[in-house]
């Protein structure tokens, strides 16, 4: 039988949390199957309800070092599955699309992973609402090749394997680009069918609450962290290919560093001041205009740009560890396997 593993990452997702483990368990019930919670140190109920469950939950011993790309890593060191789905915390699995993953892997042997639609279950800020209509404006054929699985996907380990690790511990964002450049690196494909594979119950947080947990994340230090993983690994040039906000932080730092040069030649000081509030106000109203003369989304979109310039900068310069160092974490299930609804469930 065919054994899938399911890492679900997660913090602080007491809210969520029951209903994606039984969704789970629910699609894993046809195969010798595993599911495997990789917490980061929540402060809330998450791990006290998902240890009540027959699964494996392992979380984060350190949790100052938690980022987006060190929990589906530590899932993956407890993981034995041929194949291997990550799952947020905040989202269910649909059954049938498992199925079908699970399908098309099988027929194409070149194929190291495969996703599917994500349907988004709250839009309660710009954020969600702008990749609504990315996702929209990206609509890919049944089948296509694509750069990377955003919002998860099945994997066949022996491409994982092939590239030493799952995910980046060090990224605070973008861990799934990073992972698509490097299977595509070493000649692996990553479709994207049209099937629904997820229901994301994203955070109820609206746009600027939103935007301010990302900044204390560390989110937006994922550019660059990247960039400085691509360096360290020999895949810079596949990384500048389609790097998700790359273009318009780079563009932030030449354009303010054309406007400072300007401001410098001119006459009075005055003038000079002048001249950098216009260059501060002009790309507000080139976006409240693009967006149907929404203020709120024109100003939202140039301080993100902002913000990812400096993430950027900030993200480059950080210090890494190895990306294969074994994570330290703490197990909180006793048993080594359990069993529930058909499913044979292992961890370490």
């Amino acid at each position: 039988m065919i054994k899938i593993s399911v890492i679900i990452k997660a913090l602080n997702e007491e809210e969520n949390i029951a209903r994606s483990i039984e969704s789970t368990l629910s699609a894993l019930a046809p195969y010798d199957g595993e599911v495997i919670v990789a917490d980061s140190g929540s402060a809330d109920r998450t791990v006290e309800i998902a240890a009540a469950y027959p699964i494996i939950v392992v979380q984060l011993a350190k949790p100052e070092e938690r980022c987006c790309g060190i929990g589906p890593q530590l899932g993956y060191q407890h993981c034995r599955g041929d194949y291997i789905y990550i799952l947020d915390g905040d989202m269910t699995l649909d059954a049938a699309f498992l199925k079908t993953a699970v399908e098309y892997l099988a027929d194409q042997p070149q194929t190291a992973g495969v996703g599917g639609f994500v349907q988004e279950m709250r839009i309660a800020n710009i954020e969600f609402e702008s990749r609504l209509k990315r996702q929209a404006r990206r609509q890919v054929q049944h089948g296509s090749i694509v750069k990377c699985l955003n919002g998860g996907g099945l994997y066949r380990r022996s491409a994982i394997d092939d590239v030493a690790y799952f995910s980046d511990r060090n990224l605070h964002s973008y861990e799934e680009f990073d992972l698509g450049v490097r299977l595509r690196s070493k000649g692996w494909n990553l479709v994207r069918l049209e099937d629904h594979a997820a229901d994301h119950y994203g955070y109820r947080l609206s746009t600027y609450p939103l935007l301010w947990l990302r900044i204390r994340s560390g989110y937006l230090l994922g550019p660059g962290e990247l960039l400085r993983a691509a360096i360290a690994g020999n895949y810079l040039k596949d990384a500048l290919t389609g790097l998700p906000g790359l273009r318009p932080a780079l563009l932030v730092w030449v354009y303010w560093l054309v406007a400072v040069l300007v401001s410098a030649f001119l006459p009075a000081i005055g003038a000079s001041i002048a001249f950098l509030g216009c260059a501060l106000v002009l790309p507000i109203l080139i976006m409240t205009l693009r967006n149907k003369g929404s203020l709120a989304v024109g100003a939202h979109s140039v301080m993100l740009w902002h913000l990812n310039a400096v993430g950027l900068l900030i993200g480059l310069i950080r210090t890494r560890r190895s990306p294969v160092e074994r994570i330290e974490s703490r197990l909180w299930n006793s048993s080594r396997s359990h069993s529930s609804a058909g499913v044979a469930i292992h961890g370490t």
